[in-house]
Parts: structure tokens; sequence; C-alpha cells
């Protein structure tokens, strides 16, 4: 399959590629659970991945992406695995879930093996293209509970695209806003903050960011390859929040800061149980906001 030429596009495969090496991992390691990551990979990509059932090759994969992204690693793995548990909450009860930025993402289709829950994917109209061939090479067919949103977030209405597609705006909703709002202007993401500030009471967010100070390249927290990589000459990394900010910024659009998850959270709720020698990056955070 041809690969998109749009810098942001291409980033999609990295994660899955994570989370399917992570898989190898006997369950008490894993930082994160994902067994159909491997099957939404390319051929090249799943050969890789059957490699790393050797401890030794595993090791040097995790290594090799820890030289080029400092604590990256650890830090993708755990964001997963923290939707992944607000989103199984049993306490909290969705009506739909609404991936923005969905990539390869496989967590619609881990739903649909034992729920008809809505699922809506937004992404860009070439990662909506590739996911629709990737998940009938690997699953058959599209499950009818998934449905699958072409959307250019810089440019379109976001609501009005969801509900051409059968969403229903009245519902409670649990949106999922991974790895994305970096890749976006600033404008833009606000702009869908406040969109999404039009949810149904009871709804919530999670969405991650990268730190402003990152970003403006003040404070690198050793991750410099990194920043020449994202906000070199390409600058495929667009904007950045503060921290102590991010209250404030919800509160504007509608929404109430629940929690934000950093490298200390990761690091004692998930990293320290396994036994890992890795450490989550300080230039990424998680938050859960709730209407």
């Amino acid at each position: 399959m041809r690969q998109p030429r749009n810098p942001a596009a291409q980033t999609a495969v990295g994660p899955i590629v994570l989370s399917a090496i992570e898989q190898q991992e006997p369950p008490e390691r894993r930082l994160v659970d994902d067994d159909l990551a491997a099957s939404f990979l390319p051929a090249r990509l799943r050969l890789l991945v059957r490699l790393t059932r050797f401890g030794a090759v595993r090791r040097a994969a995790v290594a090799a992406s820890n030289r080029s992204g400092p604590g990256l690693w650890a830090s993708i793995a755990c964001r997963k695995r923290y939707i992944d548990e607000r989103l199984s909450d049993p306490v909290i009860e969705f009506d739909t879930v609404v991936v923005l930025g969905a990539g390869l993402d496989t967590r619609a289709y881990r739903i649909a093996r034992h729920s008809d829950l809505p699922v809506f994917e937004v992404d860009q109209p070439v990662n909506v293209d590739r996911k629709t061939a990737v998940v009938h090479r690997a699953l058959g067919a599209t499950p009818p509970s998934v449905h699958l949103v072409p959307v250019d977030f810089e440019r379109d209405a976001l609501l009005p695209a969801l509900q051409a597609h059968g969403y229903q705006p009245d519902g409670r909703t649990f949106f999922i806003w991974e790895g994305v709002t970096q890749y976006l202007t600033p404008e833009a993401v606000r702009a869908t903050l406040r969109q999404l500030g039009a949810a149904a009471p009871g709804s919530r967010l999670i969405f991650t960011y990268i730190r402003q100070d990152f970003i403006d390249g003040t404070r690198l927290y050793g991750a410099d390859a990194v920043y020449r990589r994202f906000r070199g000459r390409r600058q495929v990394w667009k904007s950045g929040l503060v921290p102590e900010e991010v209250g404030e910024l919800l509160a504007d659009c509608g929404w109430r800061l629940v929690e934000q998850a950093g490298p200390s959270y990761f690091r004692d709720t998930y990293i320290r149980p396994t036994q890992r020698s890795v450490a989550a990056s300080s230039i990424e955070w998680s938050v859960l906001a709730e209407r």
C-alpha cells in the first residue's frame, strides 16, 4: 500500500508498531495490551513485530526508540493504557465514542468485538482511506458499529461531519484525541475544543498535548533529537500547551478539568509494577475533562 506523503499522516504507524511490540512482553511486564495491533500493520512491519518475540530484539527496539526520543516509548504506551482504563471505567456509561485523529488505532475494533456501542473514527481523508483498506484486510469488513469520518481539523466543521455519519449529539460521548493536538495550529486546537463543548452533559474528553516550552525550544527535556525532527525545518509539530493553563482553556471551551497525567503518574501507576527500567517523557501530558 502506498504511504501518504503528508508528514502528519505518516505518524499513524509508529504508535501501532509500539503497541504490537508491547504485546510480545509477558502480561505482567506489558505497559499496554492490544492484541489487534500487529494485524493492522503492513507485512514488513508484522515481520519486525514477530522478531521481537525474542527478548534481545525487543529490548533493542525499545532502546533504539529511547535513543531517538527519550521516554516517548513509555509515554505513548502509558497514555494508551490510561485511555483504555478511563474508557472502561464501570462507573461511567457512555452512548458513543468518538476517536479524533484515529490513525491506525484499534480501539474501535476491540470495542466492537463485545459491544454494539457506536464508535466514530475521525481523521484526514488520506488516513480514512488507508484505515478502510487495513480493516478490510485484517478483519474482512468494517463492523457495523464503527463509522469512519473524513475531516480536516484545520478547515472542516467537526460536528456537522459527525452528524452526517449518524452521530447523535444528545448522547453522552467519550471523546479521545490522542497524539494529535501538536500537529494542528493553536487556532485549530481551540476551535475543536469549542466545538466539542457543545457535547451533552456527562460527556468526557481525553486528549494529549506537548508542553509549550518544548514547542518554543526554551526547554528540551533531553529530547533534542525529537525537537530537531518535529520542530526543525518542517515544523511538523505546530502547537503546545502550558500545564498550568489547561484548566482555564477548557473552562473557556465549556469543559471542566478532572485531572492531568504526566511522567510521574505513569511511572507510579503503570511502569513500576512491571519492574521495567523505562521512564516516561516529560514533554507530553494527558488530560481528562468532563462536561
